[in-house]
């Protein structure tokens, strides 16, 4: 065994008195200290998610089977589509069971469900032209085409049903598994509080474990209990279901090769934490290369065709959006012009992709002398130490309050979107004066255009600290996907009617 890990006779009771540090002690022969079949069962919670999704996806292929018969054929439904009718739940469910969506590790994971069910459709779509070209079979293009969208789109609906549900359970301490976190205290801290700030993850930390000679630096919440034994007796002892291991070199290779035996014998998961933090699972991927299983992180994608794939998005939707809201627009511009003098618009130089500057346009909710009235307030920034924000503002209109809770006045910047200046969905668009206080890691941020939206509106927009909001915007220019994009226009309008952090 190699150097600074224990043999196995550390794992021999400690004398009497005697207080021991944990220690990475895996047995050359692995003990099964309680009965496999007692380890192995699932918490109740699990078994009821199961049955859920079951059901959701059962009915959600019942209901788009049916829709699409009755769209296709109307009242002249023959024999042999009702019987199709009626195999495609069943085919449905096996091709959601194929792609792991029953598994319980992605339980309550959104992302990982959803996924599981886009690749169900395809697989379905796959499996009906297949076997019509097998048997020599005419199926209606007019019926797949229907049923197959109509069951992904309502079992999509039923998983965010009860992924709402049980993110809910969770915010309130329930549904969650147990979890050992095992390494050094840095690491150990790091990862047990990302672990604790997102509880509808489903992790709850109950003991953490770490090497002998590493002192406590910290005191530990009350729930986390801290244990002075090898990895196994804790995992016995607190009933953990997930060992978490965070980054360390000396409990790799063979040594955590015998460790997941061992837990896979107390039907435990293990789960490795491989330092790197702020990138998202699609740039991650693991290959096998001579014998070995390695990490290999793709480069975010900033330029060539995801960038143009990016542009054509943003125009497209752009133009969408700005004539949906071309009423809105028309309105507030005649009230901004009717209750206060000034321009309508307000123009602001603001630094965009690579560095170059332009014009950002914005409904003029302040008065006409806001800049030169911004000294004698400076005093009183409730901001994040960078941006001057102020909750009640003086030199804010009646109407401007009413445009920057609901956000009406950053529709403007749908022209900015199609000249090319903005994104719909990117970073901050950040003032001269906030790039020149930037550290060289913050000007990643600058890879991808601003956005009219980002992580950032729907992550708690003005109540955000400087440093949060630049993680944020480093995160997402890191991780940015057409994906991601939908999901953060998704949210924005929530944020928005919510108007949480707008002032």
């Amino acid at each position: 065994m190699s150097e600074g890990l224990a043999d196995s006779a550390d794992l021999r009771p400690a004398p009497s008195g005697e207080r021991r540090r944990p220690v990475w002690v895996v047995p050359d022969e692995i003990p099964a200290i309680v009965p496999l079949s007692a380890r192995f069962t699932e918490a109740r919670w699990v078994g009821r998610y199961r049955r859920a999704a079951l059901a959701a996806d059962l009915a959600a292929a019942v209901t788009g089977g049916t829709l699409a018969l009755v769209a296709r054929f109307g009242a002249q439904i023959n024999l042999g589509y009702i019987l199709v009718g009626a195999l495609l739940p069943i085919a449905w469910l096996a091709c959601v069971a194929l792609q792991r969506g029953y598994e319980t590790r992605y339980f309550g994971t959104g992302p990982e469900e959803f996924r599981s069910i886009i690749r169900a459709a395809v697989a379905l779509t796959a499996l009906v032209a297949i076997t019509s070209y097998a048997t020599k079979s005419e199926v209606a293009r007019g019926f797949v085409i229907l049923a197959v969208p109509m069951t992904c789109l309502a079992a999509m609906f039923g998983r965010w049903v009860l992924h709402r549900s049980i993110s809910w359970r969770r915010f309130a301490g329930r549904c969650m598994r147990r979890v050992l976190v095992v390494g050094r205290n840095d690491q150990v801290t790091t990862l047990r509080r990302h672990l604790e700030e997102r509880p509808a993850d489903g992790y709850i930390v109950v003991a953490t474990c770490l090497p002998r000679g590493d002192a406590f630096e910290e005191p530990a919440p009350e729930r986390l209990g801290r244990t002075e034994m090898d990895i196994l007796a804790a995992v016995d002892q607190f009933d953990v279901e997930v060992v978490a291991v965070a980054a360390d070199p000396e409990l790799a290779g063979y040594t955590l090769r015998k460790l997941s035996w061992a837990l896979e014998q107390r039907g435990v998961e293990l789960i490795v934490s491989p330092g790197i933090v702020e990138v998202a699972g699609p740039r991650i991927s693991i290959r096998p290369v001579a014998g070995l299983s390695l990490l290999h992180l793709e480069r975010p994608s900033v330029s060539g065709g995801p960038h143009l794939l990016k542009t054509i998005f943003d125009r497209v939707l752009g133009c969408l959006l700005l004539l949906a809201v071309s009423p809105i627009l028309i309105m507030t511009a005649v009230m901004v012009k009717a209750t206060s003098r000034g321009p309508v618009l307000f123009r602001q130089t603001r630094v965009g992709r690579g560095g170059e500057q332009f014009s950002m346009l914005k409904f003029r909710t302040m008065v006409a002398d806001a800049e030169e009235r911004k000294a004698e307030l400076q005093k009183l920034n409730e901001g994040n130490g960078v941006l001057f924000k102020l909750r009640d503002d003086p030199r804010v209109t009646r109407v401007g309050k009413y445009l920057r809770r609901f956000s009406i006045d950053e529709l403007p910047q749908l022209v900015n979107v199609l000249r090319g200046d903005m994104s719909l969905v990117g970073p901050r668009p950040p003032l001269p004066a906030e790039v020149a206080k930037y550290q060289i890691d913050d000007a990643r941020r600058m890879l991808v255009k601003p956005g009219l939206t980002g992580l950032w509106q729907v992550s708690g927009r003005s109540d955000l600290t400087w440093e949060e909001s630049m993680r944020l915007d480093l995160r997402y220019a890191d991780n940015w996907s057409i994906a991601l994009d939908l999901l953060i226009l998704w949210k924005t309008a929530r944020a928005v009617l919510g108007s949480d952090g707008a002032y």
